[in-house]
């Protein structure tokens, strides 16, 4: 018997990763117990919202813990999954927010890939999420980046109908051609009463030296579990969405920009233009960073636009590759509403 097989036997190792990991060592070339853990502490203020004080989990990068595993099939083609789960790390709770996500929220795939490409079933970030996250400084930050908020998760406006991850989804990307590739996914409605039909989305996207650009459209009738419902419109039929973004690496900064447009298709349609600036700047042993957004929305015969407006500075400060602390502050503004002002400090790990 291998030592493989003996630590299987043993109890003391009958945890989920030690399974994982025993009865994948015998059929997987690899196997992975990865994570983030984030956590920040101080004032947070929403337009419009009281403010509290108090500690949050994720806000800079959502905290998750993933299993991942492949194994070579040979010819160069290459089998694997991908398991990953939302938690909070202020109450344990296996969620974006209290008592929203299933455990397996974050990704949860199997796939192919190999000279082809990479093909991938299950549920997945979209190609638009994907866009959104690498061409603004704050990246997936969901507490403090205006890109994400405004397209995402703001609790007022119209952000997205359809989620940063889709179920039932089956995607596609191409392989790297000259720093250029593409993804195209589609996530089946299955008959859903929030369902109309499926989504689709793509995205290109081309990385060549300081250079970087993408553009991103999907079409969505299905919703999620966050963002935006299909309630919040009457009459809805569908919505849609495009984005184009760029960045250039000027060594002393990084500068990107993100213009998006989401049309809502609904008794009433509403159509919202975003456009995003921001920077990140290398600074002593961690960087500067900062985002301007703008969210418009123009509702169908209606003159009035409101208009949502976020600035978030803030300074990241790396102890090790592993881990790094981090300060923001980030001004909310929304038509009609008081404004929003958030101040935070917080640490992030990663395993």
């Amino acid at each position: 018997m291998n030592k493989t097989s003996v630590a299987c036997l043993r109890p003391a190792a009958l945890t989920l990763a030690a399974l994982l990991a025993c009865g994948a060592a015998q059929s997987q070339s690899s196997v992975q117990l990865y994570g983030l853990i984030d956590a920040s502490i101080g004032q947070f203020q929403n337009a419009g919202g009281l403010k509290t004080k108090r500690l949050d989990s994720g806000n800079m990068s959502t905290s998750f813990i993933g299993f991942k595993g492949s194994e070579d099939l040979g010819g160069g083609l290459r089998a694997g999954f991908t398991l990953e789960s939302f938690f909070l790390v202020d109450s344990g709770g296996a969620s974006r927010v209290p008592g929203v996500d299933a455990f397996w929220a974050r990704n949860s795939n199997v796939y192919l890939s190999g000279g082809f490409g990479l093909l991938r079933l299950g549920r997945m970030g979209p190609p638009l999420f994907v866009s959104t996250l690498l061409f603004n400084a704050f990246g997936d930050s969901f507490g403090y980046s205006p890109a994400i908020r405004q397209y995402y998760n703001a609790p007022y406006g119209t952000p997205l109908v359809g989620d940063s991850g889709w179920n039932n989804a089956v995607g596609y990307t191409t392989p790297k051609l000259g720093g250029l590739s593409a993804t195209l996914m589609v996530a089946a409605g299955e008959g859903s009463a929030t369902a109309r039909g499926p989504n689709i989305g793509a995205n290109v996207l081309y990385f060549g030296g300081p250079i970087a650009l993408t553009a991103a459209w999907q079409k969505v009738e299905a919703q999620g579990t966050l963002g935006r419902g299909i309630a919040a419109f009457p009459g809805f039929s569908s919505q849609s969405a495009y984005q184009v973004g760029g960045s250039y690496n000027l060594g002393v900064a990084k500068l990107f920009a993100q213009v998006g447009k989401i049309s809502t298709d609904a008794t009433v349609d509403v159509d919202t233009t975003n456009i995003h600036l921001s920077a990140n700047v290398p600074l002593g042993n961690g960087a500067l960073l900062a985002t301007y957004g703008t969210s418009k929305i123009k509702t169908a015969g209606v003159a009035a636009e409101p208009k949502s407006t976020m600035l978030t500075v803030g300074y990241q400060y790396s102890l090790s590759k592993r881990n790094d602390l981090y300060a923001v502050y980030m001004s909310d503004k929304y038509t009609a509403r008081t404004n929003g002002n958030t101040l935070a400090a917080g640490v992030r790990h990663t395993f």
